[in-house]
């Protein structure tokens, strides 16, 4: 029997999404005091910064621009040494880049969490290919850049080859030890359920590995950026990188550091793109953190 509808019922309120969801977000990390922190702590950075190199001019920071310099150079709608966020190459410089990382992050991922996926699941795989992986790792990336011009063609391979490459090891790292830090429990509990192996690696073996492969993630594209911007330093075409080093190698420090400071807010927000992607796919997991008051 459908219960009658009268004056006093109330519809049912359809929960906010889109727009409406990050306007509640926003609107309710306004009230604690993290924004505010966060900008306080940017603030007292370039007070520091001015001090050090413009007012003081202490040693060693004598030579170095000042952040009234830089802010002024990058603001600047005809900038006196041709980059500025009006001008053309500036962003072009930050486009080469972006797209090195996506594809040297897509490459690494895919190949770095099913290793990592297989060799903590399987102790034989793992006997195969974990010395391999921890012989090659230590080599630092600028030793494998000789071997990457000789091996690729052009500017963009060996530059994406050295970025995934320094990527790839975080990630198959952190993701075999997320599924190590899977309880013995689950398994013996799927097993007595009847679940065959196959089952347990999709059901058991992955999700209990996020939280250890996107942290693995979020260290993987910082190593990635740092990574790309020294070869991009020895064999790229463009880019924040070969824009820090070619702004050094012309004795013009002020590029030099927009290239650097640029370089810093785009790996930043790149880092919060992967993060804020964990938090989607482990709501499970925020859910149990914000129960735990964490």
């Amino acid at each position: 029997m459908s219960t009658p509808v009268t004056a006093n019922s109330k519809a049912p309120v359809a929960a906010p999404t889109g727009v409406a969801m990050m306007a509640y977000k926003l609107k309710k990390n306004l009230r604690t005091s993290t924004p505010y922190l966060m900008a306080g702590g940017i603030a007292l950075w370039l007070i520091a910064w001015w001090l050090v190199s413009e007012k003081l001019n202490l040693p060693r920071f004598e030579k170095m621009p000042g952040p009234v310099a830089v802010l002024s150079e990058l603001f600047s709608i005809d900038p006196f040494l041709g980059i500025s966020i009006f001008t053309a190459e500036y962003y072009e410089h930050i486009y080469l880049s972006c797209r090195r990382i996506l594809f040297a992050f897509l490459i690494a991922t895919g190949a770095g969490v099913p290793l990592g996926l297989f060799m903590g699941w399987s102790k034989t795989f793992r006997d195969y290919a974990f010395p391999i992986l921890e012989t090659i790792r230590p080599i630092p990336i600028l030793a494998w850049v000789p071997l990457a011009i000789l091996m690729f063609r052009g500017f963009e391979a060996p530059v994406i080859y050295l970025a995934t490459l320094a990527s790839f090891f975080v990630t198959a790292l952190n993701t075999m030890l997320g599924v190590d830090s899977i309880d013995e429990s689950y398994f013996r509990a799927a097993g007595c359920l009847g679940a065959k192996r196959w089952h347990i690696f999709w059901h058991v073996v992955v999700p209990g590995s996020l939280p250890f492969m996107f942290t693995g993630l979020q260290i993987s594209i910082g190593v990635a950026w740092f990574s790309l911007v020294a070869a991009e330093m020895v064999s790229g075409d463009g880019g924040l990188g070969y824009l820090i080093v070619d702004a050094y190698m012309n004795n013009v420090t002020v590029p030099m550091v927009i290239g650097m400071i640029t370089l810093g807010f785009v790996g930043w927000f790149s880092s919060a793109l992967v993060r804020l992607l964990g938090n989607r796919l482990m709501q499970w997991r925020v859910r149990a953190l914000a129960l735990e008051g964490r």
